[in-house]
């Protein structure tokens, strides 16, 4: 099994702490979720009652949806809808960087700066990649600023203090240099021995990368930034570890991870290979939720690794980074054979070409949004369905997606689904809750429409 991560924030984080090179692809993919009740059906306290006749799905998916106050759907939809721009200004910004350093020459003096300190290649590639990438991050800091920090305060989404959190960005920028600057040595090693196969053989090292980085992210990467300690709660934890049996997850602990000093959003993930099995939920998940809802999100996370999720989002992203590494040999060689004597690239293997192979693969990815979201789309749905059948607690997957709604759009419209969407949409959640409710009802008990007064 591999390593699978269900938390959107820390996916957006750690992308922008790890490795700022837009060819690196992250498979830390998931769904922020919270969870803590004592009950799987909604009381009249909660604000849920039943009727001893038909149950409409349809209508029991509506009355949740209906418990949201107009206001929070409002700063959510805003919340989630800016988020639609920021792909926009992050795009824009990767290429202006890019365009910005080839046409101003700046990446050809570095190239030019390396080579007079050294006349190894590796070496001229690691002098070069430690400026690029110390370059792009002052370029790139004011939007991470904001995107990061500001607007995580501005939504009541953050809870780092400005020096706290930029600490962390420094952290990160150093494992982006090491990470980063290892995967550019062996690249450009192949790009230099293999002038004709080199995006075959691209393909190849950037999906060896990123195996390496799911595997070593979550026991080496991520304590630099929490504290995993054991889960002492034995009322949470254990109905956690009898999941974990019954699906044969080699586990024989739980862990809280102290996220609350960072952010205020609820998370959990199922994570290892080869005997580093680990199950995680954040101390925000513990805070926020029931017991119900706690054992719904940490089924679904079972769900991704018990299905194999991450191997197949690594296959799906082989494919992708090969298709883009065909694209990008024959844009790369027609951009040099146009500007390269403008720009002072003089092919594949010279490193002063990053930022155009960047520029290209930028593309390619703001491109493909809507397929990128829709793989991972289909993986969160098949763990939704793995954890309710898991966990059999429909009400509390409904309770959970409404907590997920305080900063994803909880009805979206299907095109805006499939555009953005890595997850599928609170409705869609609350939706196949309902159905599984429906259809697990007793025979002549087929409880009818839920009646709701307050927010479950």
């Amino acid at each position: 099994m591999l390593f699978f991560r269900d938390d959107l924030f820390i996916d957006m984080c750690m992308m922008n702490r790890v490795i700022f090179w837009p060819l690196a692809v992250s498979l830390l993919f998931g769904l922020s979720i919270a969870a803590h009740a004592q009950t799987s059906t909604p009381t009249a306290a909660a604000g849920v009652t039943e009727t001893a006749k038909s149950f409409d799905a349809a209508t029991a998916t509506q009355a949740w949806l209906a418990t949201v106050p107009r206001e929070k759907r409002e700063k959510s939809n805003a919340y989630f809808e800016g988020g639609y721009w920021l792909i926009l200004w992050n795009f824009l910004l990767a290429a202006g960087i890019s365009i910005f350093l080839l046409a101003s020459r700046i990446s050809a003096r570095m190239r030019d700066f390396a080579e007079r300190r050294t006349r190894f290649k590796s070496l001229q590639v690691v002098i070069y990649a430690v400026v690029y990438f110390l370059l792009v991050a002052v370029l790139s800091f004011p939007l991470i600023v904001y995107q990061q920090f500001y607007r995580e305060h501005q939504y009541g989404l953050a809870t780092q203090s400005f020096l706290s959190w930029f600490l962390e960005q420094l952290i990160g920028l150093g494992v982006t240099l090491i990470a980063g600057t290892l995967l550019l040595i062996v690249l450009y090693a192949v790009f230099r021995r293999a002038p004709r196969t080199w995006w075959v053989w691209g393909t190849v090292v950037a999906v060896i990368f990123l195996f390496a980085l799911v595997f070593i992210t979550p026991l080496y990467i991520e304590p630099f930034f929490n504290t995993y300690k054991p889960l002492s709660n034995p009322e949470v934890r254990d109905p956690i570890l009898a999941m974990a049996r019954a699906n044969e997850i080699p586990v024989r602990q739980v862990f809280e991870v102290d996220a609350s000093r960072q952010t205020t959003r609820v998370s959990a993930n199922v994570s290892g290979f080869l005997g580093t099995t680990r199950i995680a939920l954040n101390d925000n998940l513990l805070k926020q939720c029931t017991l119900p809802e706690i054992r719904m999100v940490m089924a679904h996370e079972m769900g991704h690794y018990v299905l194999n999720h991450g191997a197949k989002l690594l296959t799906d992203f082989g494919i992708f980074i090969l298709i883009g590494f065909a694209v990008a040999r024959v844009l790369f060689d027609a951009a040099v054979r146009r500007w390269g004597d403008k720009w002072g690239v003089r092919g594949i293997a010279d490193q002063a070409g990053l930022p155009l192979l960047a520029l290209i693969f930028s593309t390619l990815f703001f491109v493909a949004t809507p397929l990128l979201n829709t793989a991972t789309r289909i993986t969160e749905r098949e763990a939704d369905a793995f954890g309710i059948n898991t966990s059999r607690e429909p009400n509390g997957m409904a309770k959970v997606a409404l907590k997920l709604g305080a900063y994803r759009k909880l009805a979206p419209t299907p095109l805006e689904e499939f555009i953005f969407f890595d997850h599928p949409s609170g409705r869609a959640r609350i939706r196949m809750a309902m159905d599984w409710k429906a259809a697990h009802l007793p025979a002549g008990e087929s409880a009818a429409a839920e009646s709701v007064s307050a927010s479950p």
